[in-house]
């Protein structure tokens, strides 16, 4: 046989190859298969998915501002309220590279219309010259401002221009209608949220909540106009009507701010009472922040100082003393004190303001004439766990929570805790601290027969469908009998005839009255100055509203510093605003001496 012609090998090779080969093709077909069985699962059983992932790819979503609650006066008149408005903004590059485009006419017909035609409607309705237009919309910027908070009616006809890419996103504008009147009360916004005033205790009321808005955009980055298109609805917040009277809150800062000039007082302020519900009528600063803005108005005058403020009050206190000593049982209106200039308990001297001889007075007389002698003589009569209650009863060292931030409840240490001297100094007013606000419910709870009402700022609650929720600031509390308030009132009458309180009686109306001096103290712990104030109600015959006035360290003679007059001005606007009768007949007053 003759030998084989392949070399030695050739035959184990041969098959190697043929092995490689067929596995090769197996890989191959199971691949194939694989991709196979993506495809169909891909386009035959998961469709819906994968093009809902690619939707989801291209959304974006945007949030959509509320509008904010309004802030408004008992006769809802707007201090504060937001409006609806439109940054009108455009995708520059849903027009590049043309110069015309086609629309819808009114009629439904379709046009032509040239970029420069478009841009002389757009300047027309923005009041924009052409060419500030023209670069503000032509350019390759996904986003660019073409004019902010524009009018819902602005934004309507800009949109009827139908310009690509030319879109309108909700914001809005808050403003102050009423400039600096209630001002500090108010407060006003930063760029990052509420910053003082109702503002800012009641955004959680105000504010709202916000919505959104979902689009699609291509892969380009640009909007398409028809896909989907999802919005969560906007919650617009609720409003606030407080029991502010605008009119009166005016007249009042008017009336203070011009008594604090004339005087050259650190600061003043005036607030209005209705002494039967707690309702805060007018809450006035000498010197308050315009909202609208805050910036020109220094940071210490941006809070109301009538609840910010705390500082010794004076003889307006005695009343509490008063009260006190009548409601224990311990003097009446009549019961007669034989008093010199000076009087003296445990060691401590007390000195009237005015100089005197020995004089026969009852008590309605000593708080008349202001006495510090007789109303440390009855006072003294009350033991100092007494004399702190009593304090205490009329909210003396506790916070009022009208509702504003900032509030202080003053200073009144326990009676334990004072010294030898201050025992007696807290019965006229020193030694203490408390705020206008504080004087004026002192003077309300005597008004209202001595039941003490929580002051009221924030009538009441509205939706945005105007469904109203009265706010209740709480029970009243009964301070002492309504005999022994009756009597108080007939003692601060007396005052207005015949004592202190002359200088704030009304020709056609009975006041009840009381004035008040303190020491002021200053940064370095002296004194540097006084506290005037004037607290008082009318008609007498049936109290309705108290007013309180308060100036801090005027320049000048005492004597000739009357907070009286500015009482007078404004107690007469309410009464005349509120259409109060005139009263009848003659003023019911106490003998001052025997």
């Amino acid at each position: 046989m003759a030998p084989s012609s392949q070399p030695d090998g050739a035959a184990p090779r041969t098959a190697a190859a043929g092995y490689r080969l067929r596995a090769g093709m197996i890989l191959a077909l199971v691949l194939l298969l694989v991709l196979a069985g993506r495809l169909f699962h891909v386009q035959a059983l998961d469709p819906e998915g994968m093009a809902q992932t690619a939707v989801e790819n291209r959304l974006v979503t945007t949030t959509v501002p509320p509008l904010r609650g309004s802030i408004m006066d008992a006769d809802g008149n707007y201090l504060a309220r937001s409006v609806e408005r439109f940054d009108i903004v455009v995708d520059q590059r849903l027009s590049q590279g043309e110069d015309s485009y086609t629309r819808t006419n009114p009629d439904g017909e379709k046009e032509e219309v040239s970029y420069d035609q478009a841009f002389r409607e757009l300047s027309a309705i923005l009041g924009q010259d052409p060419q500030t237009l023209r670069a503000s919309v032509l350019g390759e910027k996904g986003f660019n401002f073409v004019a902010k908070t524009v009018t819902p009616e602005i934004r309507d006809k800009v949109l009827a221009v139908r310009f690509p890419g030319i879109y309108a996103d909700r914001t809005t504008l808050r403003t102050y209608p009423s400039g600096s009147v209630a001002g500090a009360m108010v407060g006003f916004l930063g760029t990052d949220g509420p910053l003082e005033g109702l503002e800012l205790t009641q955004d959680s009321v105000l504010a709202g909540e916000a919505g959104s808005k979902t689009f699609e955009i291509g892969g380009d980055g640009i909007r398409i106009p028809y896909a989907t298109n999802e919005d969560t609805a906007v919650r617009d917040g609720d409003s606030i009507r407080l029991t502010i009277e605008q009119d009166i809150q005016w007249f009042a800062e008017e009336t203070i701010s011009a008594q604090v000039e004339e005087y050259r007082a650190e600061w003043g302020n005036i607030v209005v009472v209705e002494a039967d519900t707690g309702n805060v009528v007018a809450m006035a600063e000498s010197g308050t922040v315009d909202p609208n803005n805050p910036g020109a108005t220094p940071a210490e005058s941006r809070k109301p100082l009538s609840v910010a403020a705390s500082f010794e009050p004076g003889s307006t206190t005695k009343v509490i003393t008063m009260a006190a000593a009548l409601e224990e049982g311990l003097i009446e209106p009549t019961s007669r004190f034989e008093l010199d200039n000076t009087y003296t308990v445990d060691g401590q001297t007390f000195k009237d303001a005015f100089e005197h001889g020995r004089l026969q007075m009852t008590a309605a007389g000593v708080l008349a004439r202001s006495m510090n002698t007789g109303t440390v003589a009855i006072g003294r009569q009350l033991t100092p766990d007494q004399r702190y209650e009593w304090l205490r009863k009329f909210g003396i060292g506790e916070p009022l929570n009208v509702g504003l931030n900032g509030e202080t409840a003053g200073i009144l240490a326990p009676a334990d805790q004072w010294d030898p001297r201050q025992q007696y100094t807290v019965l006229f007013g020193q030694g203490l601290a408390q705020t206008a606000l504080h004087t004026a419910m002192v003077y309300q709870t005597i008004a209202n027969d001595g039941v003490r009402l929580p002051p009221r700022l924030v009538d009441a609650r509205i939706d945005a469908d105007g469904n109203e929720e009265k706010i209740d600031a709480g029970d009243g509390t009964r301070v002492m009998s309504a005999e022994t308030a009756k009597e108080l009132q007939r003692m601060l009458e007396t005052v207005t005839v015949e004592g202190s309180g002359a200088t704030g009686a009304l020709d056609q109306y009975r006041v009840g009255s009381k004035t008040g001096t303190a020491e002021a103290p200053g940064a370095s712990g002296g004194y540097d100055g006084y506290t005037l104030s004037y607290a008082g109600m009318a008609p007498m015959e049936d109290p309705r509203y108290v007013v309180v006035v308060t100036l801090q360290r005027p320049k000048g003679d005492l004597y000739y510093l009357l907070p009286g007059e500015s009482f007078k001005k404004v107690m007469e606007k309410v009464l005349t605003t509120h259409n109060v009768p005139p009263s009848q007949g003659e003023p019911d007053i106490y003998p001052i001496e025997y």
